[in-house]
């Protein structure tokens, strides 16, 4: 199976992830300025690798300005394209997840579920840039499954303009942080159910629906069925 680190992952990609990370779960402010010495200090590397993951993630749109300077965290895109963007996040996760489904074995159950268990850990703490970061980490990684590079820069790309979602909508839709563990617990749980359209549907309640179902129903397959003897239902006459 294709866990979700690339067979090649070089010190700019390590750079890029967490830079990302860190924009994606609201530690840096929007607008904050990074420097090109500044995080050549902070990685203790050389510049080249810094600069050419200012440059990835500029592209991306998190970032703006020059990556040979200094660079600013983009602003804030406006919330009308929420209503755009969300619908094609589904359709890229929605896309990936059915291009595996067939082949899921436990390693991807444990390689998930390690992910979780750092997002309960966070919930408990109520340490909302960690739950945001194991988020997105969860969600990158059904992408990545798929082992499709420019599925996977689609949806880093679509992410990168709704990236205040996440922080945003994990304080004002839960009432307790560990309910939004137990809503991916649930999404897991589909998966095992080896019903794709079920495990379909449910992810799509999952990405940026505020009225998410928080206890999905069960598939079809386990469904109550309805009483097969026509006697024992009673009918309207009127």
């Amino acid at each position: 199976m294709l866990h979700d680190k690339p067979l090649v992952f070089t010190l700019r990609d390590q750079i890029v992830e967490q830079l990302r990370n860190d924009v994606l779960c609201g530690r840096f402010a929007e607008g904050e300025r990074l420097t090109l010495m500044q995080l050549v200090e902070r990685f203790g590397v050389s510049r080249t690798p810094v600069r050419e993951a200012l440059q990835l993630l500029t592209h991306e749109g998190l970032l703006e300005g020059r990556p040979n300077a200094s660079v600013r965290v983009a602003r804030r895109p406006p919330d009308s394209l929420r209503e755009l963007v969300l619908p094609i996040r589904r359709s890229v996760e929605t896309f990936a997840l059915r291009s595996y489904f067939g082949t899921l074995d436990e390693s991807d159950f444990a390689h998930w579920g390690e992910i979780l268990e750092r997002m309960r850990r966070a919930c408990l703490a109520r340490d909302y840039p960690a739950i945001a970061e194991h988020d997105v980490a969860f969600h990158r990684a059904l992408v990545r499954r798929a082992g499709q590079v420019d599925l996977e820069l689609i949806w880093n790309s679509i992410v990168a303009r709704i990236r205040h979602h996440f922080w945003e909508t994990q304080q004002t839709d839960y009432e307790d942080p560990i309910e939004i563990y137990e809503e991916h617990m649930a999404l897991l749980a589909t998966f095992r159910s080896g019903n794709v359209e079920h495990a379909i549907t449910t992810l799509e309640n999952n990405i940026g629906s505020k009225n998410r179902n928080k206890n999905p129903s069960p598939p079809p397959s386990l469904a109550a069925k309805p009483p097969s003897n026509p006697s024992s239902t009673k009918t309207s006459q009127g």
